[in-house]
């Protein structure tokens, strides 16, 4: 097995740090407190071509894989931005790369990946319903048909940069669940303009991760076309399946990254603070063992992570090694944003020290885009192959 990285690799890796290093600590303090969205670091990642890293060269990408992606966002969430960056990343290369490239139309590629790539088009993913959560089978959001289109009522909640948006990726039943043998039948997967008639969404108010919006969204009669459908009428439910699991790739490699960051921090902050003895309170190992532990399992989680990404960029199952990692990794940022705040002491709680925003953003990957709860579901039903618990 490869451990060592390419030299295409390590130049894309050098270009990652140096702009999540260009746009660093302060920059992400004062859009985290203005509730605005990046997007001058945005552009420049867009502009470095990083955006489309695991895209086709035929639409502008890189032609690269998911173990490149990955390696980029945990490099620039690691350089100021913490995890809140990667959402991005699941929003733009994922929900719109992942969904139009794997099972778009030709037209469908050709009109909005050259978009997404160059950051002229953002996407989100309408999925979470307030009665469904984590059981996306319970969806209700219909479609029904309407001449050669359909017409879609129902209503998202926590949907993730929707005001930033111009395309939304719409998970809705096409056919009841009554109309169908198993659950998994009668979904489909649509591609809409968030500012179509009928489409109206409502922010709520949160803790963290203030850089993007996360909003209710309402359907009343919108209109799709039949050129809107992403992948196949009424049997989408594996194409969200394949979207969801890079989902998790993106995600760990965000928590990865603010993991280091807030190291870093705690490490840069102790080896300088004394208070007795006249040495570092970095010299005590009441405050290095805990930091070395949130290391040791970060560095855990980053392993795993890039196996579920050479999977995926191999064409073989990967959904194990992906919740495994992303498991490992929220709970692993959690722990050491908590421990860099007890680190730093009364300081860690000032805004200028920064720990305080990774550690309000790191609490929602505790429970999303799965919950720690769910994945230790599917570990003890797929793998360990002990009953279905729910």
């Amino acid at each position: 097995m490869e451990f060592a990285l390419s030299t295409e690799q390590e130049m894309m890796v050098e270009t990652a740090r140096r702009i999540g290093e260009q746009f660093g600590l302060d920059y992400w303090r004062d859009h985290d407190e203005r509730k605005a969205f990046p997007r001058e670091m945005w552009q420049a990642i867009c502009d470095a071509g990083l955006c489309g890293v695991a895209l086709a060269e035929e639409h502008g990408g890189s032609g690269l894989g998911m173990i490149e992606l990955a390696l980029a966002v945990e490099e620039l969430c690691a350089g100021g931005a913490g995890a809140t960056l990667a959402q991005i990343f699941m929003l733009n290369p994922i929900f719109g790369g992942v969904a139009i490239s794997k099972f778009g139309t030709e037209a469908m590629k050709r009109d909005l990946l050259p978009g997404l790539v160059s950051g002229k088009i953002n996407f989100c993913m309408a999925l979470t319903e307030p009665d469904s959560g984590s059981n996306a089978l319970e969806v209700r959001s219909f479609a029904r048909a309407d001449g050669n289109g359909w017409r879609l009522n129902g209503r998202k909640i926590w949907i993730t940069g929707v005001p930033d948006a111009q395309k939304m990726l719409v998970i809705a039943r096409t056919k009841k669940v009554e109309e169908v043998e198993r659950k998994t039948q009668g979904m489909t997967l649509f591609m809409v303009d968030v500012g179509r008639e009928g489409l109206t969404h409502q922010a709520i108010a949160k803790l963290g991760t203030n850089t993007l919006s996360s909003s209710n969204v309402f359907f009343d009669d919108v209109r799709v076309e039949p050129d809107e459908v992403v992948g196949t009428v009424d049997g989408g439910w594996p194409q969200l399946l394949e979207v969801l699991n890079t989902e998790r790739i993106m995600t760990v490699a965000g928590c990865v990254g603010a993991a280091r960051l807030a190291s870093r921090l705690a490490v840069e902050y102790t080896s300088e603070r004394k208070v007795f003895r006249g040495a570092p309170v970095g010299s005590y190992q009441g405050l290095q063992f805990p930091l070395a532990q949130c290391h040791a399992e970060t560095q855990s989680a980053r392993l795993m992570n890039l196996k579920a990404a050479w999977l995926h960029d191999q064409g073989l199952p990967y959904g194990s090694e992906a919740n495994t990692a992303k498991l490992i990794a929220a709970q692993a940022l959690s722990k050491t944003t908590e421990r860099a705040m007890q680190s730093m002491g009364g300081m860690g709680y000032a805004k200028e020290m920064h720990v305080e925003r990774l550690w309000r953003d790191a609490r929602l990957f505790r429970f999303a885009p799965i919950s720690e709860e769910m994945i230790l579901n599917f570990i003890a039903q797929h793998d360990l192959g002990m009953p279905r618990s729910y």
